[in-house]
């Protein structure tokens, strides 16, 4: 079964004061780093959703696929949607999603989650005191309805809370970190 990667990365970051994805980390941007660990998990096609300063980010990156979100200020929601519209015409049976101000999600945590992929398929990561996030996996057969329900900056959350018993939950605290970069202290604390 093929299972796509797809990577939200279409903020502006206002808190931050610029794009989470223009932020540099290990001599390149936090963006190639992040579509790096879906395309080294094994997702195939990995989609790039981009939208506050797409154009800037494009010409200092070589992404693989990237999808434009022109609603990108109303929020998470709509670049959940334009990312699962654009990977329609795809062969993938599941997309896994992550977020792009991660930076210590694994490849080995997104493999965790999409183990055992079908088109029904529902999983998410856990983290410490099984605090849920990212990645996400959905299947196929769950597109229409995630897409339906992803609105202002609430992505997939309400149609996983409300398909709870078919969600599988994967442990990935010993391998990966949720932890997300909002805030100036931690962008200047990642390692350039």
């Amino acid at each position: 079964m093929v299972t796509a990667g797809l990577l939200l990365a279409a903020g502006a970051g206002r808190r931050l004061g610029q794009p989470k994805a223009l932020l540099p980390y290990r001599g390149r941007l936090l963006v190639d780093h992040a579509a790096e660990i879906l395309t080294a998990a094994g997702c195939q096609p990995v989609l790039v959703v981009l939208g506050a300063q797409a154009d800037q980010i494009r010409a200092r990156t070589r992404l693989p696929d990237v999808v434009v979100n022109d609603d990108w200020a109303t929020g998470m929601g709509s670049s959940l949607r334009a990312g699962l519209a654009a990977l329609a015409s795809s062969p993938a049976a599941a997309v896994v999603v992550t977020l792009v101000d991660q930076p210590d999600l694994t490849p080995e945590a997104v493999r965790r989650v999409a183990r055992d992929v079908s088109a029904e398929s529902l999983a998410m990561a856990t983290y410490r005191d099984g605090r849920r996030g990212h990645p996400v996996l959905l299947g196929r057969d769950h597109w229409p309805g995630v897409a339906e329900a992803a609105t202002g900056d609430r992505g997939a959350r309400d149609y996983l809370r409300a398909h709870a018993a078919a969600v599988r939950l994967v442990d990935c605290a010993d391998v990966a970190d949720d932890t997300d970069v909002d805030l100036p202290d931690a962008a200047a604390a990642l390692p350039r």
